[in-house]
């Protein structure tokens, strides 16, 4: 049986400041944070949605929220007779809410009750706005019907060692929820949550030494039940409070996922999950024909490139690609100029937001793009960077932190060359 979600909304949560992904998220929302060379994290849940036959969704946020704006804007055009549309709904003033900014995601979406009070809406979809994953909504739908839930989360089955950075669940054999630890970092709270990986494995996941259940951060609410949650209490936080009201007073399903599924919330996770995109064997296919990606469409000229060996990555269109050139396990974003003689490794590239013509005044700035000979090793190049000419950029002392203001940043171990930043000829790190 498929599931329809005619009479369902998607809620669409942009997160905080995004300290983790600073310095990603100095100028942008996280959501708005690009993805594999041509996307926004936002196109995930988004698209997600789309191949799942829902399209309504607001995406509810509240810090530098404008190129998320745009974005949605530019992509997200739905004809206008399927009543479709996705809209930034950003934390304001009204008479009713306040003038606070949001207090956490329950409070973000207490704060706009008032877009939930259509008589169609029967179930609210709760998503976040940084996560990588592939599901079918309608498959989660099915579960929390048929189980007749009030509410259904979408867990995954984890081990003990990605438990202290997790909500973890126990379940009884009908697949009720009916305990939750926040982020166990003891052995007697992860014995409170513990499954047999028998449950698991009766249910057609094979469990692989996997005894517990995390919670995804993905919930189906009936949408009456949510409202008198929010309108009757001070809650601020879905994980943390509103879900575990929920197991002691309603019935709350799990629903269980086995699929990819990976939290964009610090720059070594955004790195990785880049770069895993690349491989030969992505654990994430992102060319799946059947549920693609949605993204904005650019009308770009194809990348052009000299002599180059480029192993194990993914390219953007309308680069342009000097001679001799070295490129291995990276990812290179669109508009990417990469001069003569340069060796890219491991690195996320993240491209330019134009095409600068060549001979075009700068005002003394370097052209954009990554300058002749140079080296970049374990990486990312924030949007419309200007390396100079033999720069090496491979944080060779191995540094875990350093730079608050700075054009050339490391978080995580990782060196990091904000937005529009400018790195000047012979630079060393």
């Amino acid at each position: 049986m498929i599931m329809d979600l005619n009479n369902t909304i998607a809620l669409i949560l942009g997160g905080g400041r995004g300290t983790r992904l600073f310095p990603l998220t100095k100028i942008r929302a996280k959501p708005a944070v690009p993805l594999a060379a041509k996307y926004r994290l936002i196109d995930i849940p988004i698209s997600n949605c789309i191949n799942s036959g829902l399209n309504r969704a607001y995406v509810l946020t509240q810090f530098l929220s404008e190129s998320l704006h745009r974005h949605l804007r530019q992509t997200y055009t739905f004809d206008h007779f399927s009543g479709g549309f996705v809209e930034l709904l950003a934390a304001q003033q009204t008479v009713n809410s306040g003038t606070d900014w949001y207090q956490g995601t329950a409070d973000a979406v207490r704060k706009n009750l008032v877009h939930l009070r259509e008589s169609w809406i029967k179930h609210v979809l709760i998503l976040s706005g940084d996560q990588l994953y592939r599901m079918d909504f309608r498959d989660m739908m099915k579960t929390h019907i048929e189980s007749g839930a009030a509410a259904t989360i979408a867990g995954i089955p984890v081990t003990r060692k990605d438990a202290s950075a997790l909500g973890i669940m126990q379940v009884d054999d009908t697949g009720r929820v009916t305990g939750f630890v926040e982020k166990p970092q003891t052995e007697e709270e992860i014995a409170k949550v513990r499954m047999e990986p028998s449950w698991i494995d009766a249910r057609g996941i094979e469990s692989q030494g996997r005894d517990l259940l995390a919670s995804m951060g993905l919930y189906i609410f009936d949408k009456d039940l949510m409202v008198d949650m929010l309108e009757n209490s001070l809650h601020s936080d879905f994980g943390k409070e509103v879900f575990p009201e929920a197991i002691n007073t309603h019935k709350v399903q799990l629903h269980l996922f086995d699929g990819y599924w990976e939290d964009i919330g610090t720059i070594r996770s955004f790195y990785e999950a880049n770069l895993s995109l690349a491989s030969k064997n992505p654990p994430f296919d992102i060319r799946n024909r059947h549920s693609p990606i949605y993204s904005r469409p650019r009308f770009l000229p194809p990348t052009i490139m000299g002599d180059a060996k480029i192993t194990g990555s993914l390219i953007a269109d309308g680069c342009r690609i000097g001679d001799n050139v070295t490129i291995e396990n990276s990812v290179i974003g669109l508009r990417t100029v990469i001069g003569d003689n340069v060796t890219i490794k491991d690195s996320v590239v993240m491209g330019a937001d134009f095409i600068e013509m060549r001979g075009a005044e700068r005002d003394g700035k370097l052209p954009v793009g990554v300058g002749a000979g140079s080296v970049i090793q374990g990486a990312i190049l924030d949007k419309n960077c200007r390396v100079g000419e033999n720069v090496r950029i491979l944080n060779e002392a191995k540094v875990d932190h350093q730079g608050e203001d700075d054009d050339l940043q490391i978080r995580d171990g990782i060196s990091i060359v904000i937005k529009d930043g400018q790195i000047p000829d012979g630079f060393s790190c």
